[in-house]
């Protein structure tokens, strides 16, 4: 196991493309008597092809602690469409409120190649409050 598995336990890879998440309960955004439970989960995608790859959109299900899912879809991430070249990387963090305790996310995103449109696959992770918190 390498540090960069420590940092980042959720990885998959998918045409040469791996993207690995690290997600974090966040104490300070949360309420228990809302209830209002916020995560961030930091993004890596690791480009290991032969060409560079454009990030055009995303692609989420969310799904709380009672089964309740959301689908949300956009374009690119955080505002941008960024292009990773081969052997580049590209990092964001977002974040995702729920009205539970856990939750888990998946979802894939679309990118565009000279080769052109494929899609990679998000892991899925669980969002789960640590017990204490």
């Amino acid at each position: 196991m390498t540090v960069i598995d420590l940092i980042f336990p959720h990885a998959a890879t998918t045409h040469g493309v791996t993207v690995r998440v690290a997600p974090r309960y966040l104490p300070e955004q949360s309420d228990r008597n809302a209830p209002r439970h916020v995560w961030s989960y930091h993004i890596r995608v690791e480009n290991h092809g032969l060409e560079a790859v454009q990030l055009v959109a995303r692609h989420w299900t969310i799904t709380d602690g009672y089964g309740r899912t959301e689908q949300v879809d956009g374009p690119g991430v955080i505002g941008q469409q960024p292009w990773i070249e081969p052997g580049g990387a590209f990092d964001y963090v977002s974040g995702c409120p729920l009205a539970t305790t856990s939750g888990r996310m998946q979802g894939h995103y679309d990118m565009v190649a000279d080769s052109g449109h494929f899609s990679v696959r998000i892991p899925p992770f669980a969002l789960t409050r640590p017990t204490g918190e």
